[in-house]
């Protein structure tokens, strides 16, 4: 076993990930205050294709040293918009044929090994605050709620973490192996 060195990835330049096409999912952070967890989120958006990040409230959005500390330049390839509030781009994706998808801990949650979906039905996963989570609001626009089963006494994981696994899920479907 051997590491790959960089130049062999076969890595996109900013214009040919712009020009590829996208996994039919957005990222929604409902005021998400890390910007840490913000640079993250555009990283992993990037790495899985995916179509756009909409940033809401007082999510920091770009350009933003903090941000792209953990973006690596992502900000330049990955799609995104702000809204005021997140029931503005609820409202927005529902618009344009998105099923909506909280992904938080509440009464009758699909816990993520049982989440189906279509492979290209269009689909927005909705992130929420560190603190308080997603808004019951935004939990009340949505079409259902992901939950990821918890075994230990914390039930609690950090955003970037959470981006990363009902990510990889998603993909999951579109990876040639």
């Amino acid at each position: 076993m051997q590491k790959i060195k960089n130049e062999e990835l076969g890595r996109k330049s900013v214009e040919e990930f712009k020009q590829s096409a996208k996994l039919p999912v957005v990222l929604v952070l409902d005021n998400v205050r890390s910007l840490n967890n913000v640079g993250s989120a555009f990283r992993t958006a990037d790495s899985f294709l995916l179509e756009n990040l909409y940033l809401c409230g007082v999510t920091g959005a770009p350009p933003n040293v903090e941000i792209e500390k953990t973006a690596l330049g992502a900000t330049e390839s990955m799609g995104w918009k702000h809204f005021k509030t997140t029931i503005e781009a609820v409202n927005d994706l529902k618009q344009k044929g998105y099923k909506v998808y909280a992904i938080e801990q509440v009464k009758n949650s699909t816990y993520l090994q049982n989440f189906n979906y279509q492979k290209n039905e269009k689909i927005a996963i909705v992130f929420g605050n560190e603190v308080y989570g997603v808004e019951q609001e935004v939990i009340d626009a949505c079409d259902g709620s992901i939950e990821i089963p918890q075994l230990g006494t914390k039930h609690s994981l950090n955003i970037s973490v959470s981006i990363g696994i009902i990510v990889w899920e998603i993909a999951k479907r579109y990876v040639k192996s």
